[in-house]
Protein backbone atom coordinates (compact mmCIF):
# COMPACT_ATOMS: atom_id res chain seq x y z
CA UNK A 1 0.00 0.00 0.00
CA UNK A 2 1.20 3.91 -0.48
CA UNK A 3 1.52 6.16 1.96
CA UNK A 4 -1.86 7.60 1.16
CA UNK A 5 -3.61 4.61 1.63
CA UNK A 6 -2.22 4.19 4.80
CA UNK A 7 -4.06 7.34 5.76
CA UNK A 8 -6.95 6.45 4.51
CA UNK A 9 -7.65 3.34 6.22
CA UNK A 10 -8.00 2.53 10.22
CA UNK A 11 -9.03 0.27 12.55
CA UNK A 12 -12.64 0.62 13.72
CA UNK A 13 -14.54 -1.74 16.36
CA UNK A 14 -17.08 -3.62 14.39
CA UNK A 15 -20.54 -3.21 13.94
CA UNK A 16 -22.64 -6.54 14.39
CA UNK A 17 -23.30 -6.62 10.87
CA UNK A 18 -19.87 -6.30 10.22
CA UNK A 19 -18.79 -9.15 12.87
CA UNK A 20 -21.43 -11.34 11.43
CA UNK A 21 -19.71 -10.52 7.80
CA UNK A 22 -16.46 -11.54 9.40
CA UNK A 23 -17.68 -15.00 10.72
CA UNK A 24 -19.28 -16.02 7.27
CA UNK A 25 -16.26 -14.83 5.63
CA UNK A 26 -13.83 -16.95 7.49
CA UNK A 27 -16.23 -19.97 7.94
CA UNK A 28 -14.83 -21.72 5.12
CA UNK A 29 -11.06 -22.00 6.63
CA UNK A 30 -11.99 -22.14 10.16
CA UNK A 31 -14.70 -24.50 10.12
CA UNK A 32 -13.39 -27.77 11.09
CA UNK A 33 -15.97 -29.39 9.04
CA UNK A 34 -19.15 -27.44 10.63
CA UNK A 35 -21.63 -26.40 8.52
CA UNK A 36 -22.24 -22.63 7.90
CA UNK A 37 -25.20 -22.58 10.56
CA UNK A 38 -23.36 -24.78 13.14
CA UNK A 39 -20.29 -22.00 12.76
CA UNK A 40 -22.21 -19.31 13.10
CA UNK A 41 -23.95 -21.08 15.75
CA UNK A 42 -21.10 -21.72 17.93
CA UNK A 43 -19.63 -18.31 17.57
CA UNK A 44 -23.11 -16.59 18.95
CA UNK A 45 -23.27 -19.42 21.97
CA UNK A 46 -19.34 -18.49 22.94
CA UNK A 47 -20.48 -14.68 22.71
CA UNK A 48 -21.99 -14.68 25.82
CA UNK A 49 -20.09 -17.11 27.56
CA UNK A 50 -17.19 -15.63 30.68
CA UNK A 51 -14.38 -15.15 28.69
CA UNK A 52 -16.72 -12.92 25.95
CA UNK A 53 -18.84 -10.69 27.90
CA UNK A 54 -19.01 -7.58 29.32
CA UNK A 55 -17.03 -6.30 26.69
CA UNK A 56 -14.17 -8.64 26.70
CA UNK A 57 -14.51 -9.87 23.43
CA UNK A 58 -14.07 -7.19 20.55
CA UNK A 59 -13.92 -7.64 16.72
CA UNK A 60 -12.25 -5.39 14.90
CA UNK A 61 -11.72 -4.42 11.17
CA UNK A 62 -9.80 -2.36 8.84
CA UNK A 63 -12.19 0.11 6.84
CA UNK A 64 -11.61 3.38 5.11
CA UNK A 65 -11.45 6.10 7.45
CA UNK A 66 -14.64 7.85 5.50
CA UNK A 67 -16.52 4.73 5.59
CA UNK A 68 -16.09 2.83 9.08
CA UNK A 69 -19.39 1.40 8.77
CA UNK A 70 -19.33 -0.84 5.53
CA UNK A 71 -19.20 -4.29 4.71
CA UNK A 72 -16.83 -4.38 2.19
CA UNK A 73 -13.94 -4.25 4.56
CA UNK A 74 -10.05 -4.44 4.29
CA UNK A 75 -9.47 -7.62 7.14
CA UNK A 76 -10.36 -8.82 10.44
CA UNK A 77 -9.66 -9.83 13.78
CA UNK A 78 -11.02 -10.17 17.63
CA UNK A 79 -9.35 -9.47 20.91
CA UNK A 80 -9.63 -10.98 24.26
CA UNK A 81 -9.51 -9.13 27.53
CA UNK A 82 -7.65 -10.92 30.29
CA UNK A 83 -6.73 -10.78 33.76
CA UNK A 84 -2.71 -11.95 34.17
CA UNK A 85 0.10 -11.99 36.35
CA UNK A 86 3.43 -9.80 36.46
CA UNK A 87 6.25 -10.69 38.22
CA UNK A 88 8.53 -7.48 38.61
CA UNK A 89 12.32 -7.08 39.80
CA UNK A 90 12.86 -4.74 42.21
CA UNK A 91 16.94 -4.24 42.49
CA UNK A 92 17.02 -2.19 45.26
CA UNK A 93 15.30 -4.43 47.79
CA UNK A 94 16.48 -7.98 45.67
CA UNK A 95 12.94 -8.92 45.40
CA UNK A 96 10.28 -9.25 43.09
CA UNK A 97 6.61 -7.50 42.98
CA UNK A 98 3.81 -9.66 41.55
CA UNK A 99 1.10 -7.57 39.92
CA UNK A 100 -2.66 -8.41 38.28
CA UNK A 101 -2.49 -6.66 35.20
CA UNK A 102 -4.69 -6.90 31.97
CA UNK A 103 -3.77 -8.13 28.85
CA UNK A 104 -4.91 -9.21 25.57
CA UNK A 105 -5.73 -12.65 23.64
CA UNK A 106 -5.39 -12.00 19.48
CA UNK A 107 -7.56 -14.11 17.66
CA UNK A 108 -9.39 -14.74 14.07
CA UNK A 109 -7.32 -12.99 12.01
CA UNK A 110 -8.87 -13.23 8.83
CA UNK A 111 -8.44 -11.44 5.46
CA UNK A 112 -10.59 -12.30 2.20
CA UNK A 113 -8.55 -13.59 -0.78
CA UNK A 114 -10.17 -10.69 -3.55
CA UNK A 115 -7.78 -8.34 -0.58
CA UNK A 116 -4.73 -10.54 0.23
CA UNK A 117 -1.27 -9.35 -1.13
CA UNK A 118 -1.81 -5.63 -0.54
CA UNK A 119 -0.79 -5.15 3.13
CA UNK A 120 -4.23 -4.85 4.76
CA UNK A 121 -3.28 -7.67 7.63
CA UNK A 122 0.12 -6.55 8.45
CA UNK A 123 -1.20 -2.34 8.80
CA UNK A 124 -4.52 -3.97 10.69
CA UNK A 125 -2.39 -5.97 12.93
CA UNK A 126 0.04 -2.76 13.59
CA UNK A 127 -2.99 -0.55 14.20
CA UNK A 128 -4.25 -3.66 16.84
CA UNK A 129 -1.16 -2.16 18.94
CA UNK A 130 -2.52 1.12 19.62
CA UNK A 131 -5.84 0.07 20.44
CA UNK A 132 -4.37 -2.51 23.30
CA UNK A 133 -1.50 -1.44 24.59
CA UNK A 134 -1.69 0.51 28.18
CA UNK A 135 -1.72 4.43 27.78
CA UNK A 136 1.32 4.52 29.96
CA UNK A 137 3.28 2.60 27.80
CA UNK A 138 6.05 4.75 26.67
CA UNK A 139 5.68 3.96 22.41
CA UNK A 140 1.34 4.93 22.70
CA UNK A 141 2.33 8.55 23.31
CA UNK A 142 0.38 10.58 20.99
CA UNK A 143 3.46 12.16 19.25
CA UNK A 144 4.48 8.51 18.58
CA UNK A 145 2.00 7.64 16.92
CA UNK A 146 3.13 7.74 12.41
CA UNK A 147 2.51 10.69 10.79
CA UNK A 148 2.17 8.73 7.23
CA UNK A 149 -0.58 6.85 8.73
CA UNK A 150 -2.83 9.54 9.61
CA UNK A 151 -4.79 10.12 12.80
CA UNK A 152 -4.06 6.84 15.68
CA UNK A 153 -7.35 4.50 15.74
CA UNK A 154 -9.95 6.03 17.89
CA UNK A 155 -10.02 3.96 21.43
CA UNK A 156 -12.91 1.99 23.03
CA UNK A 157 -13.38 2.19 26.78
CA UNK A 158 -13.37 -1.38 27.34
CA UNK A 159 -9.61 -1.89 25.59
CA UNK A 160 -6.32 0.29 25.67
CA UNK A 161 -5.09 -0.82 29.30
CA UNK A 162 -2.78 -4.01 27.96
CA UNK A 163 0.60 -4.29 29.65
CA UNK A 164 0.96 -7.23 26.98
CA UNK A 165 -0.59 -8.90 24.31
CA UNK A 166 -0.13 -12.90 22.71
CA UNK A 167 -1.14 -14.71 19.82
CA UNK A 168 -1.15 -18.19 18.47
CA UNK A 169 0.78 -18.30 14.88
CA UNK A 170 0.15 -20.95 12.39
CA UNK A 171 1.87 -19.23 9.77
CA UNK A 172 4.68 -18.99 11.33
CA UNK A 173 6.92 -16.66 13.60
CA UNK A 174 8.19 -13.85 11.15
CA UNK A 175 4.46 -12.21 9.72
CA UNK A 176 3.53 -11.32 13.24
CA UNK A 177 7.14 -10.24 14.35
CA UNK A 178 6.89 -7.42 11.50
CA UNK A 179 3.75 -6.41 12.59
CA UNK A 180 5.12 -3.65 15.08
CA UNK A 181 3.79 -0.70 16.13
CA UNK A 182 6.23 1.15 13.87
CA UNK A 183 6.75 1.50 10.18
CA UNK A 184 9.49 -0.44 9.98
CA UNK A 185 9.90 -4.29 10.49
CA UNK A 186 10.19 -6.01 13.70
CA UNK A 187 9.36 -5.30 16.58
CA UNK A 188 5.86 -7.26 16.87
CA UNK A 189 4.90 -10.74 18.51
CA UNK A 190 7.81 -13.09 19.59
CA UNK A 191 7.64 -17.19 19.32
CA UNK A 192 8.02 -18.23 22.53
CA UNK A 193 7.81 -22.13 23.96
CA UNK A 194 6.97 -23.41 20.47
CA UNK A 195 7.25 -27.01 22.33
CA UNK A 196 5.12 -30.20 22.53
CA UNK A 197 5.43 -33.55 24.14
CA UNK A 198 3.40 -36.29 22.10
CA UNK A 199 2.12 -39.60 22.92
CA UNK A 200 0.96 -42.34 20.29
CA UNK A 201 -1.60 -43.77 21.87
CA UNK A 202 -1.27 -47.52 20.15
CA UNK A 203 2.40 -47.53 21.06
CA UNK A 204 2.38 -45.71 24.54
CA UNK A 205 2.43 -47.59 28.02
CA UNK A 206 -0.32 -46.58 29.62
CA UNK A 207 1.80 -45.12 32.34
CA UNK A 208 1.02 -45.89 36.05
CA UNK A 209 -2.70 -47.37 36.51
CA UNK A 210 -2.90 -47.32 40.24
CA UNK A 211 -4.75 -44.59 42.52
CA UNK A 212 -7.97 -43.20 42.97
CA UNK A 213 -9.08 -40.27 40.19
CA UNK A 214 -12.20 -38.43 39.33
CA UNK A 215 -13.20 -37.93 35.85
CA UNK A 216 -14.36 -34.19 35.18
CA UNK A 217 -16.84 -32.92 32.94
CA UNK A 218 -17.29 -29.28 31.93
CA UNK A 219 -19.38 -28.31 34.82
CA UNK A 220 -16.68 -29.45 36.77
CA UNK A 221 -13.64 -27.54 35.87
CA UNK A 222 -14.50 -23.54 37.12
CA UNK A 223 -13.64 -24.68 40.51
CA UNK A 224 -10.61 -26.23 39.95
CA UNK A 225 -9.48 -23.09 37.60
CA UNK A 226 -9.85 -21.28 40.28
CA UNK A 227 -7.68 -23.12 42.56
CA UNK A 228 -5.16 -23.10 40.06
CA UNK A 229 -5.24 -19.64 39.54
CA UNK A 230 -4.59 -18.76 43.06
CA UNK A 231 -1.51 -21.73 43.06
CA UNK A 232 -0.18 -20.31 40.17
CA UNK A 233 0.20 -17.07 42.08
CA UNK A 234 2.04 -18.40 45.04
CA UNK A 235 4.32 -20.54 42.34
CA UNK A 236 4.95 -16.78 40.94
CA UNK A 237 5.72 -15.55 44.04
CA UNK A 238 8.57 -18.70 44.26
CA UNK A 239 10.14 -17.57 41.40
CA UNK A 240 13.85 -16.04 42.19
CA UNK A 241 14.35 -12.88 41.83
CA UNK A 242 15.76 -12.15 38.04
CA UNK A 243 16.96 -9.39 36.20
CA UNK A 244 13.83 -10.60 33.55
CA UNK A 245 10.01 -9.35 33.80
CA UNK A 246 7.71 -12.74 34.42
CA UNK A 247 4.36 -12.60 33.07
CA UNK A 248 1.47 -15.76 33.13
CA UNK A 249 -1.87 -15.53 31.64
CA UNK A 250 -4.77 -17.11 34.37
CA UNK A 251 -7.19 -19.85 33.48
CA UNK A 252 -9.98 -18.46 35.21
CA UNK A 253 -12.81 -15.93 34.87
CA UNK A 254 -13.32 -18.70 31.21
CA UNK A 255 -10.38 -18.08 29.70
CA UNK A 256 -9.21 -22.08 30.09
CA UNK A 257 -13.19 -22.68 29.84
CA UNK A 258 -12.94 -21.44 26.33
CA UNK A 259 -11.68 -24.79 24.59
CA UNK A 260 -13.84 -27.60 26.18
CA UNK A 261 -16.88 -25.36 25.16
CA UNK A 262 -15.58 -25.32 21.61
CA UNK A 263 -14.69 -28.92 21.35
CA UNK A 264 -18.66 -29.64 22.71
CA UNK A 265 -19.57 -28.42 18.63
CA UNK A 266 -17.87 -31.25 17.28
CA UNK A 267 -19.56 -33.04 14.87
CA UNK A 268 -20.37 -36.32 16.90
CA UNK A 269 -19.29 -38.76 13.39
CA UNK A 270 -15.56 -37.26 13.90
CA UNK A 271 -15.70 -37.72 17.60
CA UNK A 272 -18.25 -37.65 20.98
CA UNK A 273 -16.43 -36.36 24.54
CA UNK A 274 -18.06 -35.48 27.23
CA UNK A 275 -14.72 -35.31 29.87
CA UNK A 276 -12.56 -33.02 29.80
CA UNK A 277 -10.29 -33.21 33.02
CA UNK A 278 -9.18 -35.64 35.67
CA UNK A 279 -7.77 -35.41 38.87
CA UNK A 280 -6.31 -36.95 41.84
CA UNK A 281 -8.50 -37.28 44.62
CA UNK A 282 -7.10 -36.23 47.95
CA UNK A 283 -4.20 -33.92 46.57
CA UNK A 284 -6.74 -31.03 46.09
CA UNK A 285 -6.32 -30.03 49.89
CA UNK A 286 -2.60 -29.13 49.26
CA UNK A 287 -0.56 -26.93 47.03
CA UNK A 288 0.62 -30.53 45.07
CA UNK A 289 -2.57 -30.85 43.21
CA UNK A 290 -2.68 -33.07 40.61
CA UNK A 291 -4.93 -32.65 37.70
CA UNK A 292 -4.83 -31.98 33.83
CA UNK A 293 -7.47 -30.84 31.68
CA UNK A 294 -7.87 -30.88 27.99
CA UNK A 295 -9.49 -30.01 24.58
CA UNK A 296 -10.25 -31.75 21.31
CA UNK A 297 -8.25 -30.61 17.88
CA UNK A 298 -10.45 -31.59 15.00
CA UNK A 299 -7.88 -30.58 12.18
CA UNK A 300 -6.44 -31.84 11.20
CA UNK A 301 -7.71 -35.46 11.45
CA UNK A 302 -7.59 -37.45 12.85
CA UNK A 303 -8.37 -35.64 16.44
CA UNK A 304 -5.79 -35.19 18.76
CA UNK A 305 -6.87 -34.70 22.91
CA UNK A 306 -4.72 -31.41 23.63
CA UNK A 307 -3.93 -30.90 27.00
CA UNK A 308 -4.50 -27.17 28.01
CA UNK A 309 -3.27 -27.42 31.78
CA UNK A 310 -1.60 -29.74 33.83
CA UNK A 311 -0.11 -29.78 37.51
CA UNK A 312 2.17 -32.87 38.66
CA UNK A 313 5.03 -34.14 40.61
CA UNK A 314 7.21 -36.26 39.02
CA UNK A 315 5.93 -39.03 41.28
CA UNK A 316 2.35 -38.51 40.53
CA UNK A 317 2.43 -37.55 36.70
CA UNK A 318 2.56 -41.34 35.81
CA UNK A 319 -0.52 -41.90 36.71
CA UNK A 320 -1.99 -38.84 35.41
CA UNK A 321 -0.55 -39.57 31.93
CA UNK A 322 -2.20 -42.94 32.48
CA UNK A 323 -5.51 -41.33 32.73
CA UNK A 324 -5.14 -39.02 30.12
CA UNK A 325 -4.56 -41.68 27.47
CA UNK A 326 -6.96 -43.84 28.94
CA UNK A 327 -9.54 -40.71 28.49
CA UNK A 328 -8.29 -41.02 24.53
CA UNK A 329 -9.26 -44.30 24.11
CA UNK A 330 -12.25 -44.18 25.46
CA UNK A 331 -12.74 -41.38 22.44
CA UNK A 332 -10.94 -43.36 19.81
CA UNK A 333 -8.62 -40.17 20.05
CA UNK A 334 -4.93 -41.98 18.73
CA UNK A 335 -3.01 -39.11 19.84
CA UNK A 336 -2.14 -36.92 23.37
CA UNK A 337 0.04 -33.88 23.24
CA UNK A 338 1.10 -31.54 25.83
CA UNK A 339 1.98 -27.94 25.42
CA UNK A 340 5.09 -26.69 26.80
CA UNK A 341 5.59 -29.67 29.54
CA UNK A 342 7.01 -28.23 32.87
CA UNK A 343 10.31 -28.60 32.40
CA UNK A 344 10.22 -31.02 35.78
CA UNK A 345 8.88 -33.42 34.19
CA UNK A 346 10.64 -33.85 30.48
CA UNK A 347 12.76 -37.05 31.78
CA UNK A 348 9.32 -38.80 33.27
CA UNK A 349 7.75 -38.03 30.18
CA UNK A 350 10.90 -39.51 27.91
CA UNK A 351 10.84 -42.19 29.99
CA UNK A 352 6.71 -42.84 29.05
CA UNK A 353 7.66 -42.93 25.63
CA UNK A 354 6.60 -38.99 25.19
CA UNK A 355 8.07 -37.48 21.89
CA UNK A 356 9.39 -33.99 22.26
CA UNK A 357 9.12 -31.67 19.32
CA UNK A 358 9.12 -27.84 17.89
CA UNK A 359 5.78 -27.00 16.83
CA UNK A 360 5.60 -25.41 13.59
CA UNK A 361 1.48 -24.25 14.57
CA UNK A 362 0.18 -22.82 16.78
CA UNK A 363 3.20 -21.01 17.75
CA UNK A 364 2.62 -19.00 20.69
CA UNK A 365 4.17 -14.97 20.14
CA UNK A 366 3.80 -12.51 22.69
CA UNK A 367 4.16 -8.69 23.08
CA UNK A 368 5.39 -6.89 25.76
CA UNK A 369 4.17 -2.94 26.34
CA UNK A 370 6.82 -1.78 28.49
CA UNK A 371 10.49 0.15 27.90
CA UNK A 372 11.88 -3.20 27.88
CA UNK A 373 12.34 -5.21 24.86
CA UNK A 374 9.76 -8.32 24.33
CA UNK A 375 12.80 -10.79 23.88
CA UNK A 376 13.60 -9.98 27.79
CA UNK A 377 10.54 -11.19 28.91
CA UNK A 378 9.97 -14.57 30.16
CA UNK A 379 6.05 -15.99 29.85
CA UNK A 380 5.28 -18.29 32.60
CA UNK A 381 3.17 -21.28 31.90
CA UNK A 382 2.81 -21.24 28.26
CA UNK A 383 0.23 -23.92 28.28
CA UNK A 384 -2.73 -24.56 25.60
CA UNK A 385 -5.20 -23.06 28.57
CA UNK A 386 -4.84 -19.24 26.86
CA UNK A 387 -5.00 -20.02 23.32
CA UNK A 388 -8.26 -18.49 21.53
Amino acid sequence: MSQSDLASLSLFRATPEQVLASRKRAWLTRSGGLTEKQYLDRDEVMDVMEHAVDGKAIVWVLAPRTEPGTLDFMCSCRTYRRKALLLCPQVESKQSVLQEVPCYGVASVYTPPSKRGKGYASHMMRLLHWVMASREREFCLPQAFPKEWGAPPPREEEAGDGYFSVLYSDIGGEFYWNCGPGEQKGGGWEVKGNFSTIWDIKQASGGDQSGGWTWLKQGDLRELWERDAELIKKDMLRVSPTKSITVSCLPNEGVAAFQPARSLFAREEEISIDIFGVKMDGSDTTDDITFATWSVDMRPLPPTLIVTRIRATEQTFPGLLGRIQEAAKRSAIGKVEIWSLPAHLNKVAAELQGKAVQRVEGLPAIRWYGKEPTETVVWAFNEKFCWC
